[in-house]
């Protein structure tokens, strides 16, 4: 299924009262269910060998390594108000190479200005705030490869 028609049905259901879609097509299965923010996709495809299970810890040997004490914390969450990225891609804070940026950091923004550019399956897809604000940190760095739900920006 192509990316296009995915996002389709992504939005159709955000702005549907449905609460769950589930397609199947020759190369493969799409469920969407809607949660509280953004609707999550699950994607199987039929055509893949099925995957082994994971084997089980052997007895006496636990599962998840205990912290160590004085072992410094994880890094606490940045302040204020994260937009994270949509889909897994290449970052990009300007429109061309020799383009300025978007935003910088001390940026006024407005809901639905754009902050950056993901490139994904050579498609641009503009990334606009889900927020007004000020842009206190840019946290992706450009030409660098993104996750889904990445934090990218923090907005106060």
């Amino acid at each position: 299924m192509d990316l296009r028609k995915l996002k389709t049905l992504i939005d159709l259901v955000s702005e549907s009262n449905i609460s769950e879609l589930e397609i199947t097509e020759t190369e493969g299965k799409v469920r969407i269910v809607k949660g509280g923010g953004a609707a999550p996709v699950q994607y199987v495809q039929t055509l893949a060998a099925p995957q082994a299970a994971a084997a089980p810890a052997p007895a006496g040997v636990p599962a998840a390594a205990p912290a160590v004490a004085g072992a410094p914390a994880a890094e606490a969450a940045p302040a204020g108000h994260a937009v994270k990225s949509p889909m897994v891609g290449t970052f990009y804070r300007s429109s061309s190479p020799g383009a300025a940026a978007f935003v910088e950091v001390g940026s006024k923004v407005n809901e639905g200005d754009t902050l950056c550019i993901i490139e994904a399956m050579k498609i641009l897809n503009e990334i606009e705030a889900d927020k007004s604000g000020t842009v206190t940190q840019i946290l992706g760095e450009n030409g660098q490869a993104v996750e889904y739900g990445q934090p990218l920006f923090i907005i106060e």
